[in-house]
């Protein structure tokens, strides 16, 4: 029989998650097909995802007609749409929640980015979602910004599941586990069970590479020395990975700590990293670099359709994340003689994130708003 290489990442503790999500896949089997066939572990979703989802279909023509009738205009509508599909997915799941004992079959919804810099209005509205879905097996995404990581910690304390979204850089990565630690600490200090709360952090990759060899490109334009050109043509590429290698030897450093064990004493799960945007966008690297060059235990990593599809045909299984860690030292220091400082390209990342999914939403809500007036 061939070895499926999605199934093969169980073997080195990682899990495969979607990040997709589209109603036809719930109603027709397609979803519990690749959980079945494929090892798919979770999904995630964001106003992009749904963007996709509700303007390529037909499938939410209904619903849309029937809440237009009772008067919703395209924020509610919007919002109960998204809703009923993260809820199905969650049932979907259910078996690999239970499966693994809570540890796994997670989908992710994430609060509005109009909430970003908004700590107690991202409260609220996680504490919203959670409410209205109503499934152990749900995860609110929420973006770690400096407004959002008390919103982290707040929501961690009172027992929501939380998946850290726009992550960039070790900055934030040190700022987000300090969130979850503080939170879960919370939350055991009240006499609250902690053994039910999971949380990942969402480091996003690919878009490292493409700023920063964006950067790279413009100064080898005007670079006059061969050694020089030379030095920064063989760092394309390589910032990405190095900086998530770098992540994942802090996490198991983190997640061994005597402050760590003390919680994982009562109950507590290790804050997985979960390596998100992990598609490729340069043609000239492989269609499944960011998933080959990430493996490595109690790590997740998401995969839009075509990622996944690309990695079960010619994906290679091997433990690479603990491997070349000082080459990868190395490429970070010479990314910082050059002037480029991952903190700082972290930040920058991390705003036009936030804008992107802002911009997707109001995308999505006029695009509900125009399929709206079509089935009056």
């Amino acid at each position: 029989m061939t070895v499926n290489p999605l199934r093969e990442l169980h073997r080195q503790g990682q899990s495969p998650w979607l990040d997709q999500i589209r109603r036809e896949w719930l109603k027709d089997g397609q979803l519990a097909q690749w959980i079945e066939e494929d090892g798919i572990r979770g999904v995630t979703s964001n106003p992009s995802i749904f963007k996709q989802a509700i303007v390529g279909s037909d499938a939410y023509v209904e619903q849309m007609r029937r809440l237009a009738a009772e008067g919703a205009d395209a924020t509610a509508i919007y919002d109960a749409l998204t809703i009923d599909d993260i809820r199905a997915a969650c049932d979907v799941f259910m078996s690999v929640f239970e499966a693994t004992g809570g540890t796994d079959g997670f989908v992710s919804h994430e609060v509005s980015p109009s909430l970003a810099y908004d700590t107690w209005g991202t409260i609220h509205e996680a504490r919203r979602l959670w409410g209205a879905i109503d499934r152990p097996n749900l995860m609110i995404k929420i973006p770690a910004t400096r407004e959002g990581l008390p919103a982290i910690e707040h929501c961690l304390s009172e027992g929501i599941n939380v998946n850290v979204t726009l992550m960039f850089s070790m900055a934030h990565y040190e700022a987000v586990t300090d969130a979850y630690l503080r939170g879960l600490e919370a939350r055991r200090d009240d006499g609250a069970s902690i053994a039910e709360v999971s949380s990942v952090a969402s480091m996003f990759v690919s878009r490292v590479d493409t700023f920063v060899d964006d950067l790279l490109e413009k100064r080898m334009k005007v670079e006059g020395d061969p050694a020089e050109l030379q030095k920064m043509r063989g760092l394309l590429g390589k910032a990405a990975v190095a900086n998530a290698k770098r992540i994942y030897r802090r996490f198991q450093q983190v997640f061994t700590s005597k402050r760590f064990t003390a919680l994982e004493s009562n109950g507590a799960h290790a804050q997985r990293v979960l390596w998100a945007s992990t598609s490729t966008k340069n043609p000239d690297y492989s269609d499944v670099k960011y998933v080959e060059e990430l493996i490595g235990p109690r790590t997740v990593n998401t995969l839009p359709l075509n990622t996944m599809l690309a990695f079960r045909d010619h994906g290679v299984v091997a433990a690479t994340l603990g491997a070349d860690l000082e080459l990868a030292d190395a490429v970070v220091e010479d990314l910082a003689l050059l002037g480029i400082d991952l903190d700082d390209v972290g930040e920058t990342l991390q705003e036009r994130g936030v804008d992107s999914f802002a911009a997707a939403l109001d995308d999505v809500l006029e695009a509900v708003e125009a399929r709206i007036e079509e089935v009056r």
